[in-house]
């Protein structure tokens, strides 16, 4: 059995609740051990990662990469004009915060860590049970594998990634921080935040999403959006209801968790933490996800 843990974002409570969990089962992350939000009262990450990468290096615990691993990767390293790779702007630093905080900035510890992110896969198939910290698209893991068929990123992609500059770099970013949408001309909505936007996150899991509406993640007042079929270049991006399951963390879902179609799920709950345990089952049984 394989208990599936997602985002800890330097929650070493939340992580020693979801390992107790885990009776006999293997852990597998879903990434971003690190970067706490405010929420978290004693963020520590370095008692996250030193936990757990003493369990995939000694306990056959597996784990893969998420956005924020490599969001540190590239901010910590320099491209081949000398500058970060990802801008230290006060944002990103915000984001970045508590990684900071105990690490600073390029220093030793910082190269080391993030040394390590880079030996972890951007997705697993646990032969029958896929993970992917953000996004499952045949077409982007098909991408990234002609050229790293262990799923494991080099120092030498990571310019290319930054940039967005490739078909590779950009499938990196889709696996790892999933797929967007231009909606149709004219059509936008309003965030939480009450900025106007004119692209959406898409819940790509939703076998049966056929619309606008019905495909789309973190908008406030989905009537804002056009009541109409997605393109097909879009619903193509819809992960097919006869695939293998696959689970993902990143999105930070509201309300309690569950299952929203057989064989794909987000086990990102912040309010209500969870974790799914693995049996060999087909299709993804709502018994077996477990809230903390």
């Amino acid at each position: 059995m394989w208990q599936i843990i997602p985002d800890i974002h330097g929650d070493n409570d939340r992580l020693e609740r979801s390992l107790a969990m885990a009776k006999d089962a293997r852990s597998a992350f879903l990434g971003d051990f690190i970067d706490a939000s405010e929420k978290v009262t004693a963020p520590d990450d370095a008692a996250v990662l030193r936990r757990i990468r003493t369990l995939v290096e000694n306990e056959g615990a597996v784990a893969v990469m998420g956005n924020h691993e490599l969001n540190a990767i590239l901010y910590h390293r320099r491209g081949t004009d000398g500058h970060p790779l990802r801008k230290r702007s006060d944002k990103n630093a915000a984001q970045h915060a508590s990684f900071l905080a105990r690490f600073g900035t390029e220093t030793p510890e910082a190269l080391d860590w993030t040394d390590w992110f880079l030996t972890l896969p951007l997705w697993l198939d646990l032969g029958g049970l896929r993970l992917v910290h953000a996004c499952w698209s045949d077409p982007h893991v098909a991408l990234v594998a002609e050229r790293r068929p262990d799923a494991r990123l080099q120092a030498e992609d990571l310019e290319e990634i930054a940039q967005e500059s490739s078909a590779f770099g950009r499938a990196v970013k889709t696996l790892v921080s999933g797929p967007e949408a231009q909606l149709p001309a004219g059509a936008s909505f309003l965030d939480f935040g009450r900025h106007r936007r004119e692209e959406v996150r898409l819940a790509w899991w939703r076998s049966d999403a056929r619309t606008w509406r019905g495909a789309v993640l973190s908008v406030p007042d989905p009537s804002e959006l056009p009541d109409a079929l997605l393109p097909g270049d879009i619903q193509a991006t819809i992960y097919p209801d006869d695939a293998a399951p696959v689970l993902v963390g990143h999105y930070k879902m509201a309300g309690l968790p569950e299952l929203e179609a057989a064989n794909a799920a987000c086990l990102d709950y912040p309010s209500s933490p969870c974790v799914y345990h693995w049996r060999g089952e087909p299709q993804l049984l709502g018994s077996n996800l477990l809230i903390l």
